[in-house]
């Protein structure tokens, strides 16, 4: 108990070690999560320019409508992973299984679940905490991966194909992980 109050280098290093184990278990799931977003979102903003075209008016219908897919495909995943209306924490969509093959097959089935399960919404018990859940993941992880693209296009110019998409997902999903790991690494640090 002492070590623990003094901060001994020990602990410390502990402390990261299980940070970062939490981040590696968390992050396959946050990665599916934000694929299937990115997926979703280019196929609408495509799909708007398509019928709108490009000009003042389709743009920004293009980008709304690329932005409502992604978060409809957010919410159809968090619906689907949810047992019964019960979600533990903002971020607990993350945790699934071991692997990141096992992860991302279970992310894509939970999508799959959660589209079938909207016929059902209404019999659905913590609605408001899965909108909740769906905009904090749609918010946080769209707007880090948008500006890390943007950001990328921006200093590598021609290049930025090849750096702006793995990138944009690696700190899409970072962004979802890192308040989700650290939350869990406290809790086990309360339980000591």
């Amino acid at each position: 108990m002492i070590e623990r109050q003094t901060g001994s280098p020990h602990l410390l290093s502990s402390g990261w070690l299980q940070f970062f184990r939490h981040v590696k278990s968390l992050y396959a799931a946050a990665l599916g999560i934000e694929i299937l977003c990115i997926a979703a979102a280019e196929i609408g903003e495509n799909l708007g320019l398509h019928l709108f075209g490009f000009n003042l008016v389709g743009i920004p219908i293009a980008y709304a409508m690329g932005y409502a897919l992604a978060g409809f495909t957010t919410f159809a995943t968090i619906l689907g992973r949810c047992d019964h209306g019960r979600i533990d924490s903002c971020c607990s969509v993350l945790e699934q299984g071991t692997g990141i093959t096992s992860n991302l097959k279970m992310t894509f089935r939970n999508f799959a679940v959660g589209t079938t399960r909207i016929t059902r919404l209404h019999k659905q018990r913590n609605l408001k905490h899965i909108l909740k859940t769906s905009g904090y993941i749609l918010v946080t992880a769209e707007s880090a991966c948008i500006l890390t693209a943007e950001a990328v296009d921006l200093i590598f110019y021609q290049y930025s194909i090849l750096l702006a998409v793995p990138l944009a997902l690696l700190a899409g999903a970072f962004t979802v992980v890192v308040p989700e790991a650290y939350r869990k690494m406290n809790a086990a640090k309360s339980n000591q």
